[in-house]
This record gives C-alpha cells, structure tokens and sequence, in this order.
C-alpha cells in the first residue's frame, strides 16, 4: 500500500480503519472487532481512528490490536471541555494503546487553546507522537484554519467526499501550504453508497467495488494524507485497502465519478 507524510516525516499508508458507530459494541462483538482488525493490517493498513466520543470503541479496538500494537498507528482524540477530563481520558488511553498515542487529536475543537496546552507537554514527554484537530461542519472551518496556522498541530481530519467538497475551498490548500497532514472523515459520506454503478464502469476505472472508486477519487488529491472509512465487515475492510494500491486518477477519471455519484 501507497504511504504519505502525515507531519514532521511521519509516513503512514494512505487507507486505515475509522471506528465511529461500527466499535461501540458489547463483548459479543469483539471477535467482529478482531477480524475487521486484522483484515486492514494484513491488507498493509496500520491507521486506526478513534475517540473518547465513540462509547466503547477505543477499548474495543485496543482489545483488537492486542500483541499487534506495534504494528498499529493510533489516532485517537481528547473531546471535552475539562482539562481534567481530558487528562482521564488520556490516561485511559495509554492504558489501553501501550502507554502512548501516535496521533492525538482535539476531536471538533472543544476547548483546543485549554487542551493543547497540556498535550504538547505530553508529546515532549514522548507519551504523543503528534498532536492534530478535527471538524466535521464546515460553520467551523475558519477556526480550524486558525489553530492550523498556530503551528501548534501537525494534522488535521475533516470530511471529504463528492458531496462534501467544502475543504476545497480553503483548508486543503492552506494544509498543503503549511506541510500539514490531512486525514479524512466520512470518505463514503453520511448517506449511503447504494447500489453503485455497473461492474462495467468500475472496471474502466480500474477499481472493483464503487467504495474503492470513491476512495480513490479523494486519494487523487494530493493534499490527503490519508482515508479512514468504517466497516463491521472484514472483506469491505480489504476491499477498501485496494484503494491504496491504485495509481489514481485523473482529471477526467474523477469527473466521471463524480457524476456517478450524482446518479447513486
């Protein structure tokens, strides 16, 4: 699988595993968690995404990694406006990731000035590899360029998809200009893929599955780092790590996707 640079030379593969809603499950379900794991590492993936916000699905995905925690790299996010509660939720955290975070992320900027404060004093300490900020609406993109230019974070993860193109407009070209890495949320959107369009078309694509066409319609942009779509099933997880391997597309390519898209 394709790696890019996700900050200070830090090179990670460009397809991972988001845990949002497909995570936060009961017992029972950790050997679903298990499998989904081990399909993206055997696949080349080694990004994993999580958050406080996501009920049980931190804890489930540490019980998933296992002994392979080495081989993972693990984004997570503090989401609080307590200072105190975020140091809970990073201690809670290095107990279950190994005692460090690869990537630790102000999920949706709450309080981003109170918490950065204190998690750069954990990357110094060498507990955070690198420190980053998310948003999902872009009502909240002009602040998040603010804390990118504070030069206090190294990545940012934000949506990005054919329906959702409003980082197009600032926040792409303003992380590619300060070297920022770019992780992206909902790659599938929020709706629904449906059916997709004819094998034939994929095939002049060069992809196999219409979420591997739009995987790679978003990689096509050099300014993302990486996609971190979320799947229960271990085979779409290997089918989504195909993304990493295509060469990408072009111009006409990505038009011609993006009126799939339309047509879905």
């Amino acid at each position: 699988m394709q790696t890019r640079t996700l900050g200070d030379g830090v090179e990670i593969p460009v397809v991972g595993l988001g845990t949002w809603s497909v995570f936060d499950v009961g017992p029972d379900q950790q050997p679903m968690a298990d499998r989904v794991v081990a399909a993206v590492l055997e696949a080349g993936g080694r990004l994993f995404d999580s958050s406080p916000m996501y009920g049980r699905a931190e804890a489930v995905l540490a019980a998933a990694l296992g002994d392979r925690r080495d081989e993972a790299f693990v984004a997570t996010k503090i989401w609080t406006g307590s200072v105190a509660e975020g140091r809970r939720q990073f201690a809670r955290q290095l107990h279950w990731f190994g005692g460090r975070v690869d990537l630790e992320q102000v999920h949706n900027l709450v309080a981003w000035r109170e918490q950065l404060h204190w998690m750069e004093a954990e990357r110094d300490a060498g507990r955070i590899g690198l420190l980053g900020a998310t948003h999902y609406s872009p009502r909240a993109f002009g602040e998040l360029a603010e804390v990118m230019r504070s030069g206090r974070i190294q990545a940012i993860q934000v949506p990005y998809n054919p329906d959702e193109r409003e980082v197009e407009a600032e926040i792409l070209p303003l992380a590619a200009e300060l070297g920022l890495g770019v992780l992206v949320m909902r790659p599938l959107g929020s709706g629904g893929l449906g059916a997709g369009p004819p094998a034939a078309e994929l095939r002049a694509l060069g992809v196999e599955t219409w979420a591997e066409a739009v995987l790679v319609w978003i990689l096509s942009d050099p300014r993302v780092t990486a996609v971190i779509p979320a799947t229960r099933d271990p085979a779409h997880a290997a089918a989504n790590a195909r993304a990493g391997d295509h060469p990408g597309f072009g111009p006409d390519e990505r038009r011609r996707v993006e009126a799939l898209w339309r047509q879905r």
